[in-house]
C-alpha cells in the first residue's frame, strides 16, 4: 500500500495516517458516493459538478495508490471501494450527522444526488425503532424545480434498510445476495423539497405537511421515527449570546 511520506503531516499516528489518504478536498465526497455502489467517471463528476476535472482525475489516482479504491474491470471507466475503502463507511456516516447541525438552507446552485440522499437515510436510519415496524417499501422524491428531484425507493424490512435509485440517469447498486420477496404490510411515496426533507429528518417537520402521493399517513410517522439525525452540538451562531437556546446533543 503506498505511503505518501512526501505529503505525510511528519507525524506518527491513525489519524494523521488517515488524513494523509482522505484528507484532501473532495476525497471523502468521492468515497462518499462509491459507499453506494462502482461509479464510472462521469458518474462521479455529475454527482460532483463542481469538482474540476484535473482534480477528479488527481484524486482518483490518489485513492487508488492508497488502496482505498480500484478500477472495475466489468465496467469501462469504473471505479468502486476496496474492503479497506469500505472500512471508512461508519466514518462517513459519523460526518454525515455531524454535518447535520450546519445544514442551514441550501444555497443557490446546491443539488441533491441520489447517492447523497442514500448516505444520509443510512445516517438518519434507527434499526432498533425499525425492527418493531411492519416491513415498509417508500418512494420519495426529494429535489427542486430548479435543479429537478432525485428519487429512490426505500426498502425497511425488520433492522435492515435498503435504498435503491430510481429514474432517469439512475445508477445500480450492489446487490445484497438473493434476498426472498418482501410482502410489504405498508408504504408511502412522498415528495419533498431538500430544505423539507431536512425538516423531515430532524423532526422539524410534521409528517402531516408531507405532500402524500401515495400509501398511508401512518407509513410517514413511522419514517420519522425510523430515520432521525439529532443534532451533535450548538450551530456556530447558536452558541453566541447569553440568551442562545441549547441544543440537545445525541
Amino acid at each position: 500500500m503506498a505511503t505518501r511520506a512526501a505529503r505525510g503531516f511528519g507525524q506518527y499516528s491513525g489519524a494523521a495516517r488517515a488524513l494523509e489518504r482522505v484528507g484532501d478536498r473532495w476525497a471523502l465526497l468521492i468515497v462518499r458516493d462509491l459507499l453506494v455502489g462502482a461509479r464510472r467517471y462521469g458518474d462521479l463528476k455529475a454527482g460532483l459538478p463542481r469538482i474540476p476535472t484535473n482534480i477528479l482525475s488527481d484524486r482518483l489516482k490518489e485513492l487508488q495508490e492508497s488502496g482505498v479504491i480500484r478500477r472495475v474491470p466489468t465496467v469501462r471507466g469504473g471505479y468502486e471501494l476496496t474492503a479497506f475503502g469500505r472500512a471508512l463507511e461508519p466514518v462517513v456516516v459519523a460526518l454525515e450527522r455531524w454535518g447535520w447541525s450546519t445544514l442551514g438552507d441550501p444555497a443557490e446552485g446546491e443539488i441533491v444526488t441520489a447517492d447523497a440522499l442514500a448516505v444520509a437515510l443510512r445516517a438518519a436510519f434507527r434499526s432498533d425503532v425499525a425492527a418493531g415496524a411492519p416491513p415498509t417499501e417508500y418512494v420519495l422524491h426529494v429535489g427542486g424545480a430548479s435543479d429537478g428531484a432525485v428519487s429512490v425507493v426505500v426498502v425497511v424490512v425488520n433492522a435492515t434498510l435498503e435504498v435503491t435509485p430510481i429514474g432517469p440517469g439512475a445508477l445500480p447498486q450492489p446487490r445484497h445476495g438473493d434476498a426472498p420477496e418482501v410482502a410489504f404490510e405498508a408504504s408511502a411515496e412522498f415528495v419533498l423539497s431538500a430544505a423539507e426533507f431536512r425538516d423531515l429528518i430532524s423532526g422539524a417537520l410534521d409528517p402531516a405537511g408531507v405532500q402524500l402521493l401515495a400509501g398511508e399517513q401512518d407509513a410517514v410517522v413511522r419514517f420519522t421515527r425510523m430515520f432521525h439525525i439529532d443534532p451533535v452540538g450548538p450551530a456556530p451562531d447558536a452558541a453566541v449570546g447569553s440568551g442562545a437556546a441549547e441544543v440537545s446533543v445525541a
